[in-house]
This record gives structure tokens, sequence and C-alpha cells, in this order.
């Protein structure tokens, strides 16, 4: 469900407003994670001064990270008499006025964690439950001018287990059966996620774009966003993978534990770790199947699926069986039949 939040409204925004709300575009890329955003954000990032000659300020996780949103998605509380949420805004709508001045006609905003973090989903067992909120906050900080955003999404098998070996290989704990459990019959999908996103965002176009497809195509992924030719440049990048069975082993054996005390996902299986039952992936695979059927529908109108088209379409050139064919090819074609045929009657007779 997506929460009503009350938010304030900063006096000392009032100049910047006219500005932000007829020139600004705020376009969010929010992952989610484990769905290809390092990749994407080293390519733009390399990409930066290509960006602003269109026009596109680029913020991405160096910068934000260095403590532009704090406090706006933390419950509201005061430090030394100074509201953090209040603070936070203002910041916000700082760096989106020095934008504008440097001539900037939209903002590109990449950061995963602005929807919430992989851990948070893994201890609710939920996909994102807070993204609502948060996107709801984000949104009043900018003025209600984000027009855009830009959502990958995974099947829910391969992205919980890619969420929780990202998180082995960085010392958090393996789920244990009741987590794994819970994982495979949790209620919420993409779907949920998604119309969420669109509650807090009724402004937004939302293009949603499915890892399957887009996975390593970081040019692909920005054009969308920004609705601008991308640069070739470091767009087939594949950053940040997640361990896979041998290196989680390692890790579990560095550790402490012993060969004997490993599950069977990870003693018996080698490559991609999947620590779901044979039944558990094919109920997170059908929970998937079903939100892709729903964004093919068209998403009950709040939001767009987005297909890479060119894995389909037809090639320049003929495959490498079909150069053999042709009005020869069917002249040897018709001379072997006729052969065959005259031996068939040859033996009948």
């Amino acid at each position: 469900m997506t929460a009503v939040v009350s938010l304030p409204w900063l006096p000392i925004a009032a100049s910047w407003r006219k500005g932000i709300a007829q020139l600004m575009d705020i376009i969010l890329h929010v992952g989610a994670h484990r769905t290809g955003s390092t990749s994407f954000q080293h390519y733009v990032r390399g990409n930066r001064a290509h960006l602003m000659a269109q026009g596109t300020a680029l913020w991405e996780p160096y910068m934000l990270r260095k403590g532009l949103f704090d406090g706006l998605f933390s419950p509201p509380r005061m430090l030394n008499g100074r509201n953090l949420q209040r603070r936070a805004m203002g910041r916000v709508r700082l760096h989106t006025a020095q934008a504008m001045r440097a001539g900037a006609q939209r903002i590109l905003v990449t950061e995963e964690n602005m929807i919430g973090a992989p851990r948070a989903c893994l201890r609710a067992a939920s996909l994102f439950p807070a993204i609502g909120e948060r996107l709801a906050r984000l949104d009043a900080a900018f003025e209600g001018r984000i027009t855009r955003v830009v959502m990958s999404v995974r099947a829910q098998d391969l992205w919980w287990s890619s969420v929780a070996a990202y998180g082995m290989g960085r010392g958090h704990p393996m789920p244990d059966d009741i987590r794994l459990a819970a994982l495979a019959a949790a209620a919420r999908t993409w779907r949920d996620v998604i119309t969420d996103m669109a509650c807090a965002l009724p402004q937004a176009e939302i293009k949603v774009m499915p890892f399957e497809q887009f996975a390593g195509q970081s040019d692909k992924v920005l054009s969308e966003a920004t609705g601008h030719a991308a640069p070739q440049g470091d767009a087939k990048s594949w950053l940040n993978r997640s361990p896979d069975v041998p290196m989680l082993r390692a890790k579990l054996f560095a550790n402490g534990m012993v060969e004997a005390d490993l599950p069977a996902h990870l003693a018996e299986a080698e490559g991609r770790w999947n620590p779901f039952s044979t039944a558990q992936s094919a109920a997170l695979r059908e929970a998937y199947a079903d939100d892709m059927m729903w964004l093919t529908a068209g998403a009950d109108g709040l939001a767009t699926l987005t297909e890479d088209r060119s894995r389909t379409r037809a090639g320049q050139s003929l495959p490498a069986g079909a150069l053999t064919k042709g009005q020869f090819h069917d002249q040897q074609t018709e001379h072997r039949f006729q052969e065959r045929e005259q031996g068939r009657l040859a033996q009948t007779g």
C-alpha cells in the first residue's frame, strides 16, 4: 500500500518554484538492484559530457551518497532544533536550481537505493514494501516535477537468489529454509511495486524494462530514459555480478563452515546459485509470468513495457544455411527426388 505523506513546503524555494515547474524535467532511474544498475551508472558516468551537451545533468551515486538525500527518507525528527527532512528537501531544491543555472533542461537521477535496500526486502520477505512512501517524499522534494521513471525488473527466483548471494559475498548470513519459503510464498510481485510507484507519482511516465532483454545494454536504457540517442562507449560492461556457487563456498569456508554443513544447493551445484527448491522456483517463475502478462496487456494504464525488438527483428543478411538455397538448390532437390522415386518404382517392380 502507498502511504499518504504530509511534507513541508519550504519558503526558501518559492523563488525557484516557477523555473522548476516550467523548465526542468526530473527523470529517475531507480534500478532495481541486481538488474544492471551499477553497470548503467558506470556507463553514464563515463558519458557525462555527452549528456550535458544534450542538456541532461547527471546525479549518480558518487554525488548522491555524499549526503544529498540524508534525512529525506527517514522518519521526521529534529536534530539540534533542525528538521532533517526539511533540510534534505532544501538541499535537493538548491542543487536543482544550480543545475538550471548551468543550462540543464533535465536531470537524470540514477540511484537504486531511492526505492529501498535489498537487505530490507529480504528481512520483510517482500519486494520494496516502502517504495510508495519513499518516492512520494522524493517527488515533494522536486516539487512534483518527476516526469519519467525507468525501472528494470527481473524474474523473482533469479532476483532473490542474486540479492541473497550478493549479501553473502559481503558477509551477511545465508537465508535459512524458513526465509526461503517465505520469499517463495510472498504475495507481493512487481505488479504491486509498479502500482505503488504509479500512486506515488501519478504525473510520471513509468517505463519497465525486463532485465532478461536489456542486461548489458546500458545505451538502450539511457535512450529510453532521456529520449535521446545514446553513445556506444562502455555500453556493454557488466559490473557488480553476484558471486557464483564456488565463490560462495569459498566465502563460507573462510568464515569457518565445514563442508559437511553445506546445504545441498551449495554442496552439489555449480555455476549460478539457486537456493530455492524446484517447486519454489516454479512458483516464483509463475509470479513473474503473471507480471509480464499484466505489463504486456497495458498494466492498467499505469506503466509501459519496453521491449528490445532488435532481438527478434530480421537481420540484414541471410543465415549461413540459407545461402545454399535458391533456384539451383531447388533443381538439386528435384533431381534427388526423381532418383529416389525411380529407385522406389524399381523395387516395387
